[in-house]
């Protein structure tokens, strides 16, 4: 290589691509602009007036897609991923009782090619528009020596806000409180380097082959994106009858549930209560895995659930019906610790 009048792009980062970039997302971006929102893509810093609430408090959250981009990778399809991206950070701090207001995103790739970034934030911002949250800015970065050819990776950052007086931490959970799940889609964005060992290693099926159990390509169902809980939950937030939330994502529900609870107590989760979802049966027979494992690895087919007192069970059953949610009752809080599966 000529050593004289180098340039950028000889090292392998093409700035031209990420203009190219920037207005191919433009639109997708804009799609989700909130009244809040003020000024307009490209700027160095996204603005966003907060508006009036008497006592707000921000709650944030970030988090990846993890291993998930993989299957992406051997698909060659990056419009649902954005999807999953922001549906792990927006599904966090509903947990508090949060609606998202704004989400960043954050892209690294070895090779910047505008058409697939282009691609990743469209999923992003029909993320962000089943969560009511505007996309407010985000980075791409391209780093040839980082990333191998043809991946990238991907980060999120959620912000929302909640009145003080409506914040779901916890506290109030107590003895004989039920538990209500909201069904998730599949495996969501977790378990996915067990999930990938098991299914191409141990199984060695390939994305586009159509095992019985699933009767959808493995493809289909390793990348269906994850469920955002937003639109069905924070009414009943709002309405203050729900006294604890659990986001099941990595750990399952054997490490998530006791998150919300008060020392001193724990929860009996009912198996056989939702229906069952067949990629865990399927998942589960091709390495023998150990009942305990799942349900520490793997949503098992809930990816959320609300913890409520008895008595306002039916109403909040209803409302999610309203809303086009369905639920099960899937178990009750106990005297104890941890997560009995009975």
């Amino acid at each position: 290589m000529d050593k004289k009048n180098m340039t950028y792009r000889d090292a392998g980062v093409d700035v031209e691509a990420g203009h190219q970039a920037v207005e191919l997302m433009r639109a997708h971006v804009r799609s989700t602009y909130r009244r809040e929102v003020m000024g307009d893509i490209g700027g160095f810093g996204g603005l966003f007036a907060l508006g009036k609430y008497e006592e707000p408090v921000l709650v944030s959250g970030t988090d990846g897609v993890g291993s998930k981009l993989k299957v992406a990778f051997m698909l060659g399809r990056h419009d649902t991923v954005g999807i999953d991206l922001v549906a792990m950070s927006v599904n966090d701090i509903l947990v508090s009782g949060a609606e998202p207001l704004f989400f960043l995103d954050y892209i690294g790739v070895a090779r910047l090619d505008p058409t697939q970034v282009a691609e990743i934030v469209a999923g992003v911002a029909k993320g962000c528009q089943e969560a009511g949250c505007a996309l407010l800015g985000g980075e791409t970065a391209e780093l040839p020596d980082l990333y191998s050819a043809g991946e990238y990776d991907l980060a999120g950052f959620a912000v929302g806000v909640a009145e003080k007086q409506r914040l779901v931490d916890g506290s109030r959970i107590e003895s004989g409180d039920v538990l209500i799940g909201l069904p998730s889609s599949g495996l969501h964005s977790n378990g996915y380097s067990l999930a990938r060992r098991l299914v191409f290693d141990v199984g060695g099926f390939t994305c586009a082959d159509v095992p019985p159990e699933l009767k959808v390509t493995v493809g289909e169902e390793l990348l269906r994106p994850t469920r955002i809980y937003v639109r069905s939950v924070l009414p009943l937030v709002q309405a203050g009858i729900i006294k604890g939330m659990v986001h099941i994502t990595g750990g399952g529900f054997i490490d998530n549930i006791p998150r919300v609870l008060p020392s001193g107590l724990g929860v009996e989760v009912i198996r056989g209560s939702w229906p069952a979802l067949p990629v865990f049966g399927w998942l589960q027979a091709l390495g023998q895995v150990a009942e305990q494992e799942m349900y520490r690895t793997f949503n098992m087919g809930i990816g959320f659930v609300l913890v409520v007192d008895k008595t306002y069970v039916e109403a909040v059953r209803a409302r999610l019906a309203d809303a086009g949610e369905a639920s099960c009752l899937i178990g009750q809080v106990t005297v104890g610790a941890g997560v009995t599966l009975v």
